[in-house]
């Protein structure tokens, strides 16, 4: 079925582990019986990315050789490239309800039915220390990520997992596009060439402008944004989505740009994470990925450009994706466009670029930023969402 795709699945499979209705059903009547683990908004998003394939070639939570070779090697135990464990952590409780069970049901909530079974291979200890160090890159208990990691507890289970349904969702129903189904729109489109875009926030003038550049080279876009756990200062999914379908109803050509969700939890792992969504958008069917300025970042505990430089730890066969870096962009009142340090010869002084603090206190009075930082139609989007927030 991939054979004709622009791009074969990390692996060279693309893995589907959602059982047909009969098994399903089989599966169900099992996690009655079974001990059962309530995840976390992270590993219930970790839980829905390995079923639908997005991660590929994983089949399951890995295991202690796999977690070990990607913190010591940024690779499987079997060589293939692989920058972030994707591990289940369990609590002692947890752990003395398994007992000696050989599998486990995962669910959303205590009285929520089963959305998967997991066979369970071993149990192992993570090592969060080692962990925040490697993949992190710091052991501050202040940075997310590795709050995250430290919250998680040590003790982890592994093995394949055998999903009954997808967890639910309710909003973006429209744009929940699974591996399958964004390589089979890619297809229907005609794209070769497509470009992923990750983000998280809404999209201003320097994104667009470096969506568009790629999109010169390229046949298609896909602007996919996190729709999973982010900070609690970032903005909504609903309001970023709002912003997103203005822009593209204005300013991107409907025939080469398109939306999806992407349903993974933040994990704010800079250089690392540059390079799992880069493997993730890859199993979507993308080509090509946009690596801007601090991809991934948060607060001051990456370079810049440190996002951009890991990929060149890897060979091209390695990734297999193409990634596009891109420097800071911004408005140049000289240039009278848009431009970035490698196309603008003038100084600081020409250039509109603005803090996000500053956007922030311009929003919240319920000012437009300027029309060469950020489109009107988003800008009143934000502006709106804020008053809401400070009325409610």
């Amino acid at each position: 079925m991939f054979d004709a795709d622009p791009i074969p699945p990390h692996g060279g499979k693309l893995v589907d582990l959602v059982a047909d209705a009969d098994a399903a059903e089989d599966l169900r009547t099992e996690a009655r019986n079974l001990p059962r683990i309530v995840l976390g908004e992270r590993e219930l998003s970790d839980l829905e990315l390995l079923s639908v394939g997005a991660l590929s070639p994983l089949t399951g939570f890995q295991g202690e050789e796999d977690y070990r070779s990607v913190l010591e090697t940024m690779h499987l135990a079997d060589g293939l490239a692989w920058a972030i464990p994707v591990v289940l952590s369990v609590g002692d409780e947890e752990l003395k309800r398994i007992g000696g069970a050989d599998a486990v049901a995962l669910a959303a909530a205590p009285d929520a039915d089963p959305l998967a079974v997991l066979r369970i291979a071993e149990v192992f200890d993570r090592d969060p220390r080692a962990e925040a160090r490697t993949v992190y890159r710091t052991e501050d208990e202040e940075h997310p990520g590795v709050a995250a990691v430290y919250a998680a507890g040590t003790r982890c289970v592994a093995g394949p997992v055998e999903a009954i349904a997808l967890p639910p969702h309710d909003d973006f129903v429209e744009h929940r596009l699974t591996p399958r189904q964004t390589r089979e729109e890619f297809r229907r489109r005609g794209w070769r060439t497509i470009v992923g875009f990750q983000t998280r926030n809404p999209i201003h003038r320097a994104h667009e402008y470096i969506q568009k550049c790629a999109l010169e080279i390229v046949d298609g876009l896909l602007v996919h944004p996190l729709m999973g756990a982010t900070k609690a200062d970032d903005v909504p999914p609903d309001v970023r989505m709002r912003c997103y379908e203005a822009l593209f109803a204005g300013y991107y050509p409907k025939d080469r740009a398109m939306v999806a969700v992407f349903p993974a939890a933040m994990r704010y792992a800079g250089p690392r994470e540059a390079i799992w969504h880069a493997i993730c958008r890859k199993n979507y069917g993308c080509t090509h990925f946009i690596v801007g300025r601090d991809h991934a970042g948060v607060g001051n505990y990456y370079g810049t450009y440190e996002a951009q430089e890991i990929f060149d730890e890897f060979g091209p066969e390695e990734l297999g994706i193409t990634p596009l870096k891109f420097e800071h962009s911004f408005w140049c009142n000289a240039c009278e466009g848009m431009a970035s340090p490698k196309t603008c010869p003038h100084g600081e002084e020409t250039r509109v670029s603005l803090s996000g603090t500053k956007v922030r206190e311009m929003l919240r009075r319920g000012e437009r930023p300027p029309r060469e930082f950020s489109r009107p139609e988003v800008a009143d989007i934000l502006i709106e969402a804020m008053r809401a927030t400070a009325e409610a």
